[in-house]
C-alpha cells in the first residue's frame, strides 16, 4: 500500500493560512471590540471581583443568545460541569455515561462528585456519542428499577449522560434524548466547545436539563478563564448561583452559609471581556466558517484524508477544524504532526481517550472501537478567526 504524500498536505495548509506568519497557533483569541474599554471601566470603578454589572450583563446576554431561560457565570468550564452534576443530584457511587473521546475535564467533573465515569463510544459522522449503539448497550446491561436505571453488572445506578459537542459539532440530540427518556437518565450537555453551534435551528444547550459552557482562552469567545451553566429552570439557576457563591445567605454584613459549597463565581473583570467578545460573536463565527470552507475546498482534492464537516442537521461553529485520516493511513498521523509543527503550523491530535488514562483505566466501558479509531486519525489544524 502506498503512503500519503505528507508534503502535499503541508502545502495545502500553507495555501490556506497567512504566508506572513512564521508560527501559526491552533486557536487564539480574537479581540476586535470593546475589551479594553470595558476592562478599563472595571479598573476605574474598582468593580473587579465577583459582583458587578458586567457579570449580570454577561449572564443575560448568554441566555438571550443561546435561547435558554437562565445563565450563571462561573470561573471555568470544569466548575460549570461540576455544578451541573450536583444540580441534577449526582452522588458518590452513581455512574455517569460520558464519551471516552473528550477532554479530561468531563471525566474529572464526574470524579469530583465521587461518581463513576462510565465510558461510551462515539460515531464518525458527529465525533460525539452514538445514540443507537448506546441504546443497544444499555439494553444489555441496564435494568429500570423504581429508583432509576441500574447497571446490572456493577449494581450501581446510572444517573446521567453527558453529551459532548466535540470540536463544536452537535451530537444527534433528538436520538440521544430518546435514549435518556427510555432509560430514565438525565441529559447534561457539555457545550464547552459549541457556543454558536445550532442543532436543527436551535442553539446547543436547549436539550440538557443543564448545560456547561467554557470561555477558556482557546474557545470561540474568551473571558480569560470562565464558564457558565445554562438551564431553562429558574430554581436550578438560583441554586447554581447560590452554590457557586459559597452558599452565602443575603445579609448586609453577616457571613452566614447554609451548606458546604464553592467559590466558583466569575469575576466582573473577566465578564467585561466576555461582554465585549459576545458583541462580536457573529463576526467571529462568520470568519471561522469562511476558514472552514477554504479548508474543505482544498482538502477535497487530496486522497487519503478528509476535512471534517458539520452533520447534515447542524450549523456548527467549527471551533477546532479537523482533518481525519483514512484508516489505512492512521500510522502516518504522528509523522504529519511532526512535519506541520516543524514548519510553524501548530497541529495536534485528539485527546488521549479517557479509558487509556491511568486514573480511569479500570472504570466501566462499552466497546469503544470507533472512538479508538477516531483517536488514531484525528488531527486538529489552525482555527483562529483572524486567519481568513
Amino acid at each position: 500500500m502506498s503512503q500519503l504524500d505528507l508534503k502535499v498536505i503541508l502545502e495545502a495548509l500553507q495555501k490556506v493560512l497567512p504566508q506572513e506568519q512564521s508560527c501559526i497557533g491552533l486557536h487564539e483569541p480574537y479581540f476586535i471590540g470593546n475589551e479594553w474599554v470595558y476592562v478599563k471601566e472595571c479598573l476605574d470603578t474598582r468593580w473587579v471581583s465577583s459582583v458587578g454589572k458586567f457579570v449580570d450583563n454577561f449572564e443575560s446576554s448568554l441566555a438571550k443568545y443561546t435561547g435558554v431561560n437562565r445563565a450563571v457565570a462561573v470561573v471555568n468550564g470544569t466548575a460549570a460541569l461540576h455544578i451541573c452534576l450536583q444540580l441534577i443530584g449526582v452522588k458518590a457511587g452513581d455512574e455517569v455515561l460520558i464519551p471516552s473521546l473528550t477532554f479530561v475535564a468531563t471525566a474529572n467533573a464526574v470524579s469530583y462528585c465521587g461518581a463513576i465515569p462510565h465510558f461510551i463510544d462515539s460515531e464518525e459522522t458527529t465525533l460525539g456519542i452514538d445514540p443507537k449503539k448506546l441504546g443497544n448497550y444499555l439494553d444489555s446491561i441496564a435494568e429500570i428499577k423504581s429508583e432509576g436505571c441500574c447497571n446490572r453488572k456493577t449494581g450501581r445506578f446510572i444517573k446521567a449522560i453527558i453529551a459532548v459537542h466535540t470540536f463544536g459539532h452537535p451530537v444527534d440530540l433528538d436520538a440521544l434524548y430518546q435514549v435518556c427518556e427510555h432509560f430514565q437518565l438525565t441529559l447534561i450537555e457539555d457545550a464547552a466547545e459549541s457556543l454558536g453551534s445550532f442543532y436543527k435551528g436551535r442553539h446547543t444547550g436547549n436539550w440538557g436539563k443543564v448545560t456547561a459552557l467554557s470561555f477558556n482562552g482557546n474557545k470561540i469567545i474568551t473571558t480569560g478563564g470562565g464558564g457558565a451553566i445554562l438551564t431553562q429552570d429558574d430554581s436550578l439557576a438560583n441554586l447554581a448561583k447560590h452554590m457557586t457563591t459559597t452558599a452565602k445567605l443575603p445579609h448586609r454584613w453577616a457571613f452566614n452559609h447554609d451548606q458546604v459549597s464553592y467559590n466558583y463565581r466569575l469575576p466582573n473583570i473577566n465578564a467585561a471581556i466576555g461582554c465585549a467578545q459576545l458583541e462580536n460573536l457573529p463576526e467571529i463565527l462568520s470568519a471561522k466558517r469562511a476558514l472552514a470552507e477554504k479548508y474543505a475546498q482544498i482538502f477535497q482534492q487530496i486522497y487519503g484524508i478528509k476535512f471534517f464537516t458539520e452533520p447534515d442537521y447542524a450549523h456548527s461553529n467549527y471551533w477546532l477544524n479537523t482533518l481525519l485520516l483514512n484508516e489505512d493511513y492512521a500510522a502516518q498521523r504522528n509523522d504529519l504532526l511532526e512535519l506541520t509543527n516543524n514548519y510553524g503550523i501548530m497541529t495536534r491530535p485528539a485527546w488521549t481517550l479517557m479509558h487509556k488514562l491511568p486514573m480511569y483505566k479500570d472504570f466501566p466501558r462499552m466497546n469503544l472501537e470507533v472512538a479508538e479509531s477516531l483517536e488514531s486519525r484525528i488531527i486538529n489544524i489552525p482555527s483562529s478567526a483572524f486567519l481568513v
